[in-house]
């Protein structure tokens, strides 16, 4: 069996491979009895492919009906799908038979299967587990072979969340999931069906196809599509009724379609803000980081300074005025070997520098201490210094680290000072 056929027979048009993965798992699955459960958005053609199901099925030659079970009143929803007796409720003046009775032996499609009330979905649960059901105001069990097909175009994961769907029910309907793409989801097939639809509406109106210049063709192609092939076919009959120039320029199509410059992107939770408004809040962030990065290095070349630390050059920032800062501390941090019978003029240059004894003099009674230089341990040192001169005020101490006082918070969890 070629896809290619399928194709044909059903006037499906496009070659996403998306697409095709829905349609060869429709074909395989068609063959058994399996419950299907078919997911994708309005207008993405759900039904053709429980059709495939059917027609390709061993039932083939019995009946298929799909039913819109969003389009039946919950009080009348138990009664259009497996019947009632003769005064079950007010107005029932005979016996009716439902659709699991009159498809018997067929399928039946159950599409928006998630806006079917609760009462019913056990009702359902029932037919799928056992092949029983009851008709309203009866109390004989009735049996059917039906085979069930259903759909959906919202997340049945969340109404089972929100106690609006059984997740039994959920579980034995999506034996086989079949998830059909989106046409924002193909979009290498927009022009193609663009021309299908143009071809047969030239032909019902005895016209001329329409044709998009190159501008146009982006602005169809880049658009979301929310209506998917339904909206794409509608837009296409209304270009081929109302435009006098069949060659459609973008000005063209934009007078007759001007929403097609939306770019439908998902909306912020609340109410949402504009483009430039989140590009605000983006740039905001960016800015934080960069002030953090910032104290993160004061905080570090301060600590280096006053500790006369010396750092490697492999680590040396490539920045000039980096590099600069960094020489000038590296300068300052050199030791100087010092003669103690020399006499030594420590003027404001030196004032800062660390002095180291010669070791060829003769005072040799000199203790050597060692003092460590664990970045980290002169890190919290620094802190709790500048939260006890503060008496534990954060952002005073902030201030006299040069530091945000984001940072310092961070800081202090991250060493776990206590303050």
């Amino acid at each position: 069996m070629k896809l290619q056929a399928v194709k044909q027979r059903y006037g499906i048009v496009g070659r996403s491979e998306l697409l095709d993965r829905a349609m060869n798992t429709a074909l395989r699955v068609a063959a058994t009895d399996l419950t299907v459960l078919i997911t994708g958005e309005s207008g993405v053609g759900k039904e053709v492919i429980s059709k495939i199901i059917h027609d390709y099925s061993s039932r083939k030659h019995n009946s298929f009906i799909a039913i819109n079970t969003g389009a039946i009143p919950e009080g009348t929803i138990n009664s259009e799908l497996f019947g009632h007796e003769k005064g079950a409720f007010t107005g029932a003046s005979s016996d009716r038979k439902g659709y699991f009775e009159t498809v018997n032996k067929g399928t039946i499609f159950l599409d928006e299967i998630g806006e079917m009330p609760l009462d019913t979905q056990a009702y359902l649960l029932r037919v799928l587990e056992s092949g029983e059901y009851i008709k309203v105001g009866s109390s004989t069990v009735v049996k059917t072979d039906i085979r069930v097909v259903a759909a959906t175009n919202v997340n049945l994961i969340e109404k089972i969340k929100q106690g609006k769907f059984r997740e039994d029910l959920y579980y034995r309907l999506n034996t086989v999931p079949i998830k059909v793409p989106a046409l924002h989801e193909r979009r290498e097939d927009i022009k193609i069906l663009f021309r299908k639809f143009a071809n047969d509406f030239a032909e019902k109106y005895k016209t001329d196809s329409v044709r998009l210049d190159e501008q146009a063709k982006s602005i169809v192609e880049n658009y979301g599509w929310p209506g998917n092939i339904r909206e794409l076919r509608n837009l296409v009959e209304q270009l081929s009724v109302m435009s006098e120039d069949h060659l459609i320029s973008s000005e063209d199509l934009l007078k007759q379609a001007p929403h097609l410059t939306q770019r439908n992107l998902p909306a912020r939770p609340g109410g949402g803000k504009s483009d430039f408004e989140e590009r605000e809040i983006l740039y905001k962030f960016l800015l934080d980081m960069k002030s953090d990065l910032n104290d993160l290095k004061n905080l570090f070349y301060e600590i280096v300074q006053r500790n006369d630390l010396i750092m490697p050059t492999s680590q040396a920032p490539r920045s000039r005025d980096a590099s600069a800062e960094i020489d000038r501390m590296r300068m300052n941090s050199q030791p100087r070997y010092v003669d103690v019978n020399q006499d030594v003029n420590y003027n404001d240059s030196y004032r800062d520098q660390p002095v180291i004894i010669n070791k060829q003099s003769d005072y040799s009674e000199s203790e050597e201490v060692e003092e460590s230089l664990s970045l980290d341990d002169k890190t919290k040192e620094l802190i709790r210094k500048a939260l006890k001169k503060n008496k534990g005020r954060r952002k005073e101490a902030a201030e006299e680290l040069g530091i945000s006082e984001r940072t310092l918070y961070r800081k202090i969890k991250e060493y776990e000072i206590e303050t």
